[in-house]
């Protein structure tokens, strides 16, 4: 069944302004969680590297089930996975309210919800690919700033909630609003199929056009069903062989209808298993062929050391730059700065300057005279130097100008795809995203633990920061390193004395003539 051609407008445009809230929904919360971040740590009294693996495995559990989420969505659909992530997301938080201890918390708020962030990012970004084409990145990045917009509500909403409802209560609210994402689901209406689908061809009839790949000599069916009837024979022979090679028993079975009725029962049964297992045993080797296919693939694109560097680059930002807008809220009352100097969250600041980021740096990346990855680079530095400079932030003010600072840059995220696409190509974006992704969200969850264990081994976050900032910077200057055109240029200037030594050749057969 074939889909039709996107029509990059219509009831695409609902598409956009559900996938937009399903993200405001379900991001709000986890990506704010900074603010329920200190209440956990006044709540059950345990350690800041502890606590903060429940905002960390929130983000990162998604990213790391990327490859999962994506199968879902490819069998169920997108608005049947959003439904159900809907449930998840809502129920996890619900649950959250219920917590006995910070280890419920791991699951309910880390495992569920993040899991349903990752199926709902997945279903959101795929039926809006499908729906638009000439348009597909104007849609993709206003779906991408409803998080960012969650960001930005969710932490004063939630602040305001805990004031008024206590922690419980703020979250059973939040999760309440979260199941507004059934509503959007419901309105995901699947691209229907063309007017005039291709007959569908039965399994039998499909293996080898599915299956044609394999070059290698393989039994048809009618070998098989030789082979089975091998096994049918012992009887006859036993038969044969009690008659002294007599052929009247066997001239005797087959007059009679009942016997000739079980013979052609027995002939069927056999095509049958023969047909059955021809099926099963091409099917078998293709996902063998599929999996070897998928591993070459992989070890190529590692081979690429623009690629290598762009895996360790993402998974140094992601340890690096994800844990300011989870502990931001904590460094500033660390400093000692007064609630009454607040005019607005640090969390909030964030949200917003990275939805501005990603506007403005992906309008940039459309600029044919600007090189993407290079681009990308110069947010990694630029961050690296921010997060450094959190130390020496004492007032709401600093810590303000560094927020948004920070949250701008984060925003590269809109450009990562680019990125990826000028690294290995478009035939590869899929796989090599879904590489990087993991890591990515192999990032996210080691961050913040990583520095809230620094704090709980100084008592400050100066030394967290300052590792921040060092983890940002190496993978910042290994990804430019990897991607200077000298090395390449160097290489295209080996081969150049070959043709230098046949012309010398040449010019000394013309001196003997």
């Amino acid at each position: 069944m074939e889909l039709k051609k996107s029509p990059d407008g219509g009831w695409g445009w609902v598409i956009v302004a559900v996938s937009f809230f399903t993200q405001f929904l379900c991001y709000g919360s986890p990506l704010a969680v900074g603010v329920l971040y200190i209440e956990w740590l006044d709540a059950f009294g345990e350690g800041k590297g502890k606590t903060a693996w429940i905002g960390s495995l929130a983000s990162g559990v998604g990213l790391l089930a990327s490859p999962v989420c994506s199968v879902c969505v490819s069998s169920f659909g997108a608005r049947a996975v959003t439904i159900f992530s809907g449930f998840l997301v809502a129920g996890g938080l619900m649950l959250s309210s219920l917590a006995p201890n910070i280890y419920f918390l791991f699951f309910s708020y880390g495992i569920v919800v993040g899991l349903g962030c990752g199926l709902l990012y997945t279903a959101t970004v795929t039926i809006t690919c499908q729906y638009f084409d000439s348009r597909r990145g104007l849609a993709l990045g206003l779906i991408s700033t409803g998080s960012s917009v969650g960001l930005f509500i969710y932490a004063a909403l939630q602040r305001l909630l805990i004031e008024f409802y206590g922690l419980d209560g703020c979250l059973l609210i939040v999760g309440a609003l979260a199941l507004n994402i059934l509503a959007c689901g419901s309105l995901m209406r699947p691209l229907q199929s063309s007017d005039f689908p291709l007959p569908e061809k039965t399994a039998l009839e499909n293996v080898p056009d599915r299956y044609s790949i394999y070059k290698e000599k393989e039994k048809d069916p009618e070998e098989n069903i030789n082979m089975l009837e091998k096994s049918y024979s012992g009887e006859e022979t036993c038969k044969n062989i009690l008659a002294n090679g007599d052929c009247k028993s066997e001239s005797l079975l087959h007059k009679n209808p009942a016997t000739v009725a079980h013979t052609k029962e027995t002939e069927t049964y056999k095509k049958k298993v023969a047909e059955r297992t021809y099926f099963c045993k091409q099917l078998a080797k293709r996902k063998w062929q599929l999996y070897k296919n998928y591993c070459g693939e992989t070890v190529a694109l590692f081979k690429n050391k623009v690629f290598s560097a762009l895996f360790i680059a993402i998974f140094l930002f992601d340890i690096g730059g994800f844990p300011p807008s989870l502990l931001m809220e904590d460094v500033a009352r660390s400093s000692n700065v007064k609630e009454e100097e607040f005019i607005m969250p640090l969390i909030s600041i964030i949200g917003i300057m990275t939805a501005v980021g990603k506007l403005i740096l992906g309008i940039l990346a459309d600029f044919k005279w600007i090189n993407t990855l290079y681009l990308y680079v110069a947010t990694l530095i630029i961050m690296s130097l921010a997060l450094c400079a959190i130390p020496f932030a004492k007032s709401y003010v600093t810590l303000a100008l560094l927020s948004g600072i920070l949250g701008f840059l984060t925003g590269n995220w809109s450009i990562f795809p680019y990125v990826t696409t000028k690294t290995v190509g478009i035939e590869k974006l899929a796989h090599a995203y879904g590489i990087l992704m993991f890591f990515a969200g192999l990032g996210n969850s080691l961050g913040p633990p990583i520095v809230g264990w620094f704090y709980d081994w100084t008592q400050t976050y100066d030394i967290a920061f300052y590792f921040s900032g060092l983890c940002v910077l190496l993978g910042g200057f290994i990804l430019l390193l990897a991607a200077l055109p000298s090395w390449d240029t160097c290489k295209k200037q080996l081969p150049k004395p070959a043709p230098t030594t046949f012309l010398y050749k040449v010019a000394s057969n013309s001196s003997n003539v």
